[in-house]
């Protein structure tokens, strides 16, 4: 094989693995020598040579095989000029560290048409429909998957359940996966990943099983792929799911699919992939609240009464932990699961002293840093006036209480001193600052509208 001929392989792997990838990690890649079936690329590091042969060797195996090369094997070592010191004269040359990847087998994975060799993602059995925890940010996306469940008539096609993570995507994919099995134990129910769909397409390429493939995919009842996003930027790989897509809506046949976020944000998903994710129930799992995440504690901790029955909990500990730990439905249940499992081992309560103690590097890390400008915003956003108008030197009571509403916040949810802060609202005085501060307070606690207003726009920051 030549530099040129490997120039050529370079652009197909460029359509199959996308632009990011290969930018990553196939362009460094440079052609050293061909011998007795063994091609040798350099790397610049080993971490890249690892990575490479665990994740794209096979794919540029069947490159070199399909474009007329007999290739066993593909190795990789490190770039000789890439040595971090120089070497003493004691020293003898060492060997390049090399990573080699086998050339397959050629049995098929396909060769089984069952759905038992497809089905690579197994079910969780935590997650079912009876452990979801329904609250307001996530009713509208629970209604939907107990629909699809039912295994009806395909009402929305296809669901496509979207949101940040540990929102509950993945855990109401499983749910309805179960509940299908359970209700219609008949139907061919297949759940994988996006990036499982995507290796499964390359081993077809590189085995010539595409027929196998396009039968298995298209012979489902109700395909579910999971954190779609992931085919973004792959080319051929979307181009294949995109005719897998077609094929099965043509069939009524259901599709369920989550992604991180909105079919129409996701960068580099082709806009016929977009369009065809579109045409369906789209549903947004919001972030929780906080009276979601007290909820999945409280049931989380019915759970563990009966693995540690004689733990006691003092009064005030959900509530903190629903409070400080607020973005990631995953890291609150962790969080609880660490508690039980320290204070058991201590022997201790879970009060407050040790909930801080045995959590504080999570209660670290889940303190998201809010900005005065940001709190301004949301303010002048609430009481619908413009921002100018809140920093400004107006003091018409409806300028004046919003601006006192901000200072209060600012006070209570960063860390700026009240100099700070006064600076921010156009110059203001420290003392200016603390009467506001002090006269919300005030308010809070003779005034229900200012009460409720303060909570509401502390919960829209904390979100």
């Amino acid at each position: 094989m030549t530099q040129e001929k490997w120039g050529q392989l370079r652009q197909k792997l460029l359509k199959t693995v996308g632009r990011n990838n290969y930018k990553t990690w196939i362009e460094p890649l440079q052609f050293d020598q061909m011998s007795e079936g063994v091609v040798t690329f350099q790397v610049p590091t080993n971490f890249m040579g690892n990575y490479v042969s665990q994740n794209f060797a096979d794919l540029i195996l069947y490159e070199l095989n399909n474009s007329g090369e007999t290739v066993q094997r593909v190795a990789f070592k490190v770039a000789a000029n890439t040595a971090t010191r120089p070497m003493r004269a004691s020293e003898t040359p060492a060997e390049p560290e090399v990573e080699q990847a086998m050339a397959p087998k050629s049995q098929s994975a396909y060769s089984n048409t069952g759905l038992d060799e497809l089905q690579a993602a197994p079910l969780d059995a935590r997650f079912t429909f009876d452990s979801f925890v329904v609250g307001k940010p996530n009713e509208l996306a629970h209604a939907a998957a107990r629909r699809v469940s039912e295994g009806g008539p395909v009402t929305f096609n296809p669901l496509v359940l979207y949101g940040g993570v540990g929102l509950g995507k993945t855990h109401l994919m499983h749910a309805i996966a179960w509940e299908l099995k359970a209700r219609k134990p008949e139907l061919n129910v297949l759940y994988l990943s996006a990036e499982q769909f995507m290796y499964r397409f390359v081993q077809a390429l590189r085995e010539r099983k595409m027929m196998d493939f396009k039968h298995l995919f298209r012979s489902v009842d109700v395909l579910m792929v999971d954190d779609v996003q992931f085919i973004a930027g792959k080319d051929s790989t979307q181009e294949e799911f995109f005719h897998t897509f077609n094929a099965l809506v043509d069939q009524n046949k259901q599709i369920i699919i989550s992604a991180d976020r909105a079919p129409g944000e996701i960068k580099d998903l082709e806009d016929r992939v977009k369009s065809r994710l579109q045409c369906g129930l789209v549903v947004d799992l919001h972030p929780t609240d906080y009276e979601l995440r007290l909820g999945i504690l409280q049931t989380k901790v019915q759970q563990y009464r009966t693995t540690y029955p004689d733990l006691q909990l003092a009064d005030g500990v959900l509530e903190f932990l629903a409070h400080r730990i607020s973005t990631n439905v995953r890291v609150l249940e962790g969080a609880l699961t660490r508690l039980f499992a320290f204070a058991s081992l201590v022997g201790r309560e879970i009060d407050m002293d040790l909930t801080q103690d045995c959590l504080a590097d999570v209660l670290r890390a889940s303190e998201r840093k809010i900005t005065v400008e940001e709190i301004q915003r949301k303010v002048s956003d609430y009481y619908n006036i413009r921002l100018s108008d809140i920093i400004g030197p107006k003091r018409l009571r409806s300028y004046a209480r919003p601006r006192q509403v901000a200072m209060y916040l600012c006070k209570q949810l960063t860390s700026r001193s009240l100099p700070e802060i006064g600076r921010r609202f156009g110059g203001r005085d420290h003392t200016t600052v603390m009467h506001g501060v002090k006269r919300i307070e005030e308010l809070k606690l003779t005034d229900g509208q200012i009460a409720e207003d303060v909570e509401m726009l502390r919960r829209a920051l904390e979100a």
